[in-house]
């Protein structure tokens, strides 16, 4: 009886010695995880690992935008689960993703690109290219036109030159059109239907006032915000504002910043215009265009009415928007609009490079290369980091963002 006593006695103390080891062996919560260069040494071409969840090369219409980290679930080091035996830990880390166009010296996109033709430096540091992916797919583009009073001899020149970038897309793609003066109007809502798109062009009229401004932060704010995948603006103005209520220059470049889309704009010179009193930016004055069709008192009525001649106070010598100063920093805010997004600003004064220059656009907004790092230092809330893409062929040209919040 003593000895089946004692073995009962030594297999318990055997099972309980083993429960023992079994708990101080197994992991129960990760308090710091493996340092970040492990999580992007982890990573293939084809898709990126984060934790729990993998960021997608194109996020939804606020969160994340290009250029911006892709938070995963907690804080990195913060992870606190309950981790089984099988579990794989990773690093909590963010995910940037930047959509790059890689062109010729001619303006044409260059396919057949690898992610190891790519460099990708963060304020001034490399990274490691974690994420690669060519891309080519349908987008969504605001076509936005300025008729205000500075645009009235080019209204039909934009009309046509915006039907002209229609012809450029595929079926597939989609077009909003909105137009500004002393108001902005939104005339069709996204849409691949191009008798509509062409309908709503034609149907821009020319008027007082330029809420530039306000146009571009319509835009953003409300109709590109909403729309998931790839998305652009085209905006055909002479760049002068003169009557936002809302928005201003910094605020709509900031926005610009933070928009998961390129900005292209369309520059015409009307300067000459405006210079000489002619209703720059919408205001009135004496106009020294003449008439499309010459010699008649239908045509000087016809500008009378339109705001280029003021009978009284307030014509002669231009308003605000009518100065060299004012166009100076006209081209600057749109050549500012098509830096921060990575879009590219064209001068409307030849056609027919218009032409070939939609057919780039094109191209360059429906192929893209799609690539993603996890930054080497952690950044701290609101900091401003700055992007730096290299490709290693000589003679092309990046077209990229370079910078993210």
């Amino acid at each position: 009886m003593r000895k089946l006593t004692a073995a009962a006695l030594l297999l318990a103390f055997c099972a309980a010695a083993h429960g023992l080891v079994f708990a101080q062996v197994r992991p129960r919560r990760v308090g710091q995880s493996a340092p970040a260069q492990t999580t992007t040494n982890a990573q293939t071409n084809n898709a990126p690992s984060a934790p729990r969840t993998a960021p997608t090369p194109f996020p939804t219409s606020r969160e994340p935008q290009a250029g911006q980290s892709v938070p995963a679930q907690r804080n990195r080091g913060e992870v606190s689960e309950e981790v089984g035996e099988d579990e794989v830990v990773r690093v909590n880390a963010s995910l940037v993703t930047v959509p790059v166009s890689v062109l010729d010296r001619d303006g044409r996109f260059i396919p057949g690109l690898t992610k190891n033709d790519f460099r990708i430096f963060e304020d001034g540091v490399e990274q490691q290219v974690a994420y690669f992916a060519p891309v080519e797919q349908p987008f969504t583009v605001a076509l936005v036109i300025d008729t205000s009073g500075s645009t009235r001899f080019k209204m039909e020149e934009m009309q046509d030159a915006a039907i002209a970038f229609l012809d450029q897309l595929r079926p597939a793609d989609r077009v909003i059109v909105v137009s500004f003066d002393d108001d902005v109007r939104v005339l069709s809502e996204p849409t691949s239907d191009r008798a509509v798109l062409r309908a709503a062009i034609r149907r821009t009229r020319t008027g007082d006032g330029t809420r530039l401004y306000d146009a571009v932060d319509l835009v953003i704010r409300q109709q590109l915000s909403r729309v998931q995948g790839r998305k652009a603006i085209v905006l055909f103005t002479d760049g002068v504002d003169t009557t936002s209520k809302h928005a201003s220059y910094r605020s709509t470049l900031a926005e610009a910043e933070e928009l998961y889309a390129m900005i292209y704009p369309i520059q015409y010179d009307t300067y000459a215009d405006a210079g000489n009193g002619g209703g720059g930016g919408g205001w009135p004055g004496r106009s020294p265009y003449p008439s499309r069709r010459r010699g008649g008192w239908g045509d000087i009525v016809g500008v009378i009415l339109g705001g280029g001649v003021t009978i009284g106070n307030g014509g002669g010598g231009g308003g605000a928007g009518t100065s060299r100063g004012d166009y100076e920093r006209a081209g600057e805010y749109l050549r500012g609009l098509a830096d921060e997004t990575g879009g590219r600003l064209y001068n409307a004064d030849d056609i027919r490079f218009l032409e070939e220059a939609f057919t780039n656009i094109a191209d360059e907004l429906r192929q893209q290369y799609q690539l993603g790092y996890y930054p080497s230092r952690q950044s701290q809330t609101q900091e401003r980091r700055q992007i730096k893409v290299r490709v290693k062929r000589p003679n092309l040209v990046v077209r990229a963002r370079d910078s993210y919040v």
